[in-house]
């Protein structure tokens, strides 16, 4: 086929924990991630030259080489050039559903769908674990963008454990339009106060890498307790990102007296969400935070825990 039409899911956090520095620069995590069905579109098109274009519905998206899904097609064309010349160059369109700089992995799950889209495009045949180990080159979310469903994170998020699929939960999420939290200052804020508690030896390290495996909420998850999953949800990240910015700590507070299964800030923010056990009681959920907060600005997006990944349409 010259053209394929995939959907690229969200992702959110059910838990992110910081356990110390990796010599990358990077800091090692133990997370627990999961995709929801908010999704974009993306369509590729084989375009008869030898050029990538890249479209986006979204004016907020850049459609250059910083784009990361503009970046995957690049990787692909770097790391297979018999294929290329073969197929040639690519037109990328992507319908933006996901809100954007949200927390949510929406540059990481396009990015995830053109690896997809052109390893079926080009028929190269590549394996899921093919293909994450190319993503892994572009972004720590990339790889678990492409499998999606339930999984367990670690090192800078890269090396996953799939869990048993959730397919009982809700989620109601909310950002406030205007406002953006740069990850890199989440990181580097949570590194400047908090370095002084991180791991430092491997092995210590690697063993609580491990303890996730054994904690409460993989626990929850696999014996499908929507209860406990949402008493379990975590994030270190609340602890630099709440006191900053108080329009994130009111909407998180507003989901809690809504009377939430749990609520929790996604990644490093700024949105939040809430789970609930039916997509009626998001609603109502929706209703009451959005009397309680009245801001024009903020959004809200109803969606259902997902267990796949990208999908060809």
């Amino acid at each position: 086929m010259r053209s394929y039409s995939l959907l690229a899911p969200a992702k959110i956090n059910l838990y992110l924990e910081i356990l110390g520095s990796r010599p990358d620069g990077y800091h090692e995590l133990a997370m627990i991630l999961q995709s929801i069905d908010l999704a974009d579109a993306i369509d590729l098109h084989a375009n008869g030259t030898d050029n990538i274009r890249l479209h986006c519905d979204h004016p907020q998206v850049p459609v250059d080489k910083t784009n990361l899904a503009y970046r995957a097609a690049q990787l692909m064309i770097h790391q297979f050039p018999d294929a290329f010349a073969k197929f040639g160059g690519v037109d990328i369109e992507i319908e933006k559903r996901i809100p954007v700089a949200a927390g949510l992995a929406g540059g990481s799950t396009n990015a995830a769908a053109v690896l997809v889209g052109l390893d079926l495009m080009w028929q190269l045949g590549l394996t899921q674990s093919e293909l994450q180990e190319l993503a892994a080159q572009l972004g720590s979310d990339i790889p678990f963008c492409i499998g999606g469903g339930t999984a367990i994170a670690t090192g800078r998020g890269e090396r996953l454990s799939p869990l048993p699929d959730l397919d009982n939960l809700h989620v109601i999420l909310a950002k406030h339009r205007s406002l953006g939290v740069s990850t890199a200052w989440a990181y580097q804020t949570y590194r400047q106060q908090f370095s002084s508690s991180y791991i430092s030896d491997p092995q210590s390290l690697k063993e609580r890498s491990a303890r996730v495996h054994s904690g409460g909420l993989v626990s929850a998850i696999a014996h499908k307790d929507a209860a406990k999953i949402g008493q379990s949800l975590h994030n270190d990240l609340e602890r630099v990102v709440l006191p900053k910015y108080p329009q994130v700590q009111q909407l998180r507070q507003a989901f809690e007296t809504a009377g939430v299964l749990g609520t929790m800030m996604s990644g490093s923010g700024p949105t939040v969400f809430a789970l609930t056990a039916s997509r009626t009681q998001a609603e109502l959920v929706r209703q009451q935070v959005a009397t309680a907060i009245n801001d024009p600005s903020l959004e809200f997006f109803l969606a259902q825990f997902n267990p796949t990944g990208i999908k060809v349409v």
